[in-house]
This record gives structure tokens, C-alpha cells and sequence, in this order.
């Protein structure tokens, strides 16, 4: 009997029909910038409009879905995913105060279903344009022997661009600024190992409706990451410096948080500034979680965290508000060292230190 490539594993067939499927999803992300159609060696993208900037730097980021893939596969619904994708690399290039341009993504499944992974783009091309970003390119690798037949691993990245002057560095960050935080959609795209082991999910659990979710469980955790693209662009149209960003992401408040302060100063959130949504609670109380675990572990309703002149609150709320977000004042920059005095009641030596205090 003749061997083929087919015979081995891989069905080149199914690639191209995977590729036939996606282009119309991918056609709704292009940008005017973007040189040349779908399927090339390598994806193209004018800079005519960068070389206008004054002094315009390139920014870039990169992510995977992760274990949030496994719900995926239990519930069989791959349309979601990508836009999770997409969200990680782009909430990451604005907080540095930056625009994403375009997006690259990668697939590698153990089979290539092509009505599987023309879905998965849907939702790759869903977050591009929620992102005015354009899609354009990508890889779709099958590894039979590898990976299961019938799950995946969906990554990507994207490329930004800000001008120099207006890049979101935290170094501008003093005592007395406001701490601004956006709303999540949920528990996003991390926390979902430990997710999955407290709900120990299977297709059963997820089945199950929850009053206080208003929705399944499967339904709840599948909410797609939001995306802040439209939210900082229109915080920054409205003439706002925002001086320190956070993206919520794995580790919580007591992780990346910190990441934008400057030495010397603490992050003081007060827990009760904001509505937790439901889906945090439940995963509280049926793990038996400690509450310090819970902010280490998760983004608790806070998916952007930002640091502004108190002066600014007013412009910062409504021009989230104009792009669909929920913003709310959770609490201030303060000194180290007082801050650091004030917990031990004044009666030691305060270190200068860095961090988050939750109260």
C-alpha cells in the first residue's frame, strides 16, 4: 500500500478547505493599510500612516487562551475562544498606551476539523475588530500523534504602535492619584486551572443553571474577555494622561498591579468600591478559597486598572462609558512609607516598599 501525507496523519485537503472557510471572516478586519490578500508567505502592512507620527514606537504582544480551551472542548463551542486570544495580546498593548495595528494568530490541533478552525478565526476576526485591528496571518499546524484528535492550542500576537510622549510608562505615578478600574466580563482568560478543579468540570457541570450567574456554569465561564481598545482610545481622545495601566490577567491584583508602580508607592483598593460579579463568589465558596488566594488568583470584576490625576475622574468615567465600559473609582496611590507606618500603628520603622493593600 503507497504511503501519503494524508496516510501519516495530516490532511493537506482539509487545510486548504480550513483556509476557503476562514477568508470571510478575516475580510471584515482588514485595515487600508493592509498590502496584498489572504493566504501569502507572510502578512503585509503599510507604514505610510506611522512615518506621519512624531516620533511613533512599535509595541507588541503575545498570549495563548490556555486551560480556558478545555471548557471549550467539553461544551464543543469554539467561537468565543478567539476573541480571548486577541484580548490578551491587545489589553496588553494598551496599557502601554498604545493602538494595536494587526494580529497574527497560530493553531496547532492533534486533527483538522475545517469547519472547527474556520470557527476558532470567526472568533480570532470577532476581537480584531472589536480592536481595529486587522487579521493578517496566521498558521493552522495539525500534529497528529501529538495532540489529541479533537482539541487545540490557539495563540497569537499583535503589533502596536504610540507615539513616544504619550506612551503609558507608570514612571509619572505619585501619592494622591486615582485608581481607576474598568469592569471584566468575568473570570476572563486566567484562574481556569484552578476553576476547572473546583467546579471539576465535565460536560454535566457545565450544563448546570445558577441563578445568581443567571446563566449555566459552561455559559458563564465561556464569556469572552472584554477588549479595552475602544475604552483607552477614547479616555486619551478626551485629553486625559493616564499616568500607570494595569491588565488584570494570572496573579491577580497582588501581581500585576505592582508591575506599574513606581518604587515607593502602594496601590490601597478598597474592596467595596465596585459590584464583584457572581461568578467570583461561587468559585469562592464551593473551593473553600481564601480571600487572599482569590485576589491572587483572579481579576475579581477589575480587567484594567488605571492611575490618573484625581482631577481627571469625571472625563476618564464618561469616555468609558461612550465605549460600553463600567468604570469605577477603587481607590489611590499612597506613600510607602506611611502606608507601611499606618499598618504597623506608627510604632516601627517603615521600609519603603512597592504593592497592592487591599482593605
Amino acid at each position: 500500500m503507497a504511503m501519503d501525507y494524508k496516510s501519516s496523519g495530516v490532511d493537506v485537503e482539509a487545510g486548504y478547505k480550513s483556509v476557503e472557510l476562514m477568508k470571510q471572516f478575516v475580510k471584515k478586519t482588514m485595515r487600508p493599510e493592509v498590502l496584498g490578500g489572504i493566504g501569502g508567505f507572510s502578512g503585509a502592512f503599510d507604514l505610510a500612516k506611522i512615518k506621519e507620527m512624531k516620533d511613533p514606537v512599535l509595541l507588541s504582544g503575545t498570549d495563548g487562551v490556555g486551560t480556558k480551551q478545555k471548557i471549550a472542548f467539553l461544551m464543543n463551542r469554539h467561537d468565543t475562544v478567539g476573541i480571548d486570544c486577541v484580548a490578551m495580546c491587545v489589553n496588553d498593548v494598551v496599557c502601554a498606551g498604545g493602538d494595536p495595528l494587526f494580529f497574527l494568530d497560530y493553531i496547532a490541533c492533534g486533527r483538522n476539523v475545517p469547519e472547527k478552525i474556520a470557527t476558532l478565526v470567526k472568533g480570532v476576526a470577532d476581537g480584531c475588530v472589536q480592536s481595529d485591528c486587522a487579521l493578517i496571518g496566521g498558521e493552522t499546524a495539525e500534529h497528529p500523534g501529538l495532540m489529541p484528535d479533537d482539541e487545540y492550542d490557539l495563540a497569537g500576537f499583535t503589533v502596536g504602535v504610540a507615539e513616544r510622549a504619550e506612551m503609558i510608562t507608570g514612571e509619572e505615578i505619585r501619592p494622591g492619584d486615582m485608581l481607576i478600574g474598568l469592569a471584566s466580563t468575568g473570570v476572563h482568560s486566567n484562574g481556569f486551572s484552578l476553576v476547572r478543579k473546583v467546579f471539576d468540570v465535565n460536560e454535566k457541570n457545565l450544563a448546570q443553571y445558577y441563578p445568581e450567574l443567571g446563566a449555566t456554569l459552561g455559559e458563564t465561564l465561556l464569556t469572552p474577555t472584554r477588549i479595552y481598545v475602544h475604552a483607552m482610545k477614547a479616555i486619551r481622545k478626551a485629553g486625559v494622561r493616564v499616568k500607570g495601566c494595569s491588565h488584570v490577567t494570572g496573579g491577580g491584583f497582588y501581581e500585576n498591579i505592582p508591575r506599574m508602580l513606581p518604587d515607593g508607592t502602594v496601590a490601597r483598593i478598597r474592596k467595596d468600591s465596585y459590584p464583584i460579579p457572581p461568578i467570583f463568589p461561587l468559585i469562592q465558596k464551593t473551593g473553600g478559597i481564601e480571600e487572599h488566594a482569590m485576589y491572587n488568583t483572579f481579576n475579581m470584576g477589575i480587567g484594567l486598572c488605571l492611575a490618573i490625576d484625581p482631577a481627571d475622574k469625571d472625563r476618564v468615567i464618561e469616555a468609558a462609558a461612550s465605549a460600553g465600559d463600567k468604570a469605577y473609582v477603587i481607590g489611590s496611590i499612597e506613600d510607602a512609607a506611611d502606608a507601611a507606618k499606618i499598618e504597623a500603628g506608627g510604632n516601627t520603622k517603615a521600609e519603603s516598599r512597592k504593592g497592592v493593600e487591599l482593605i
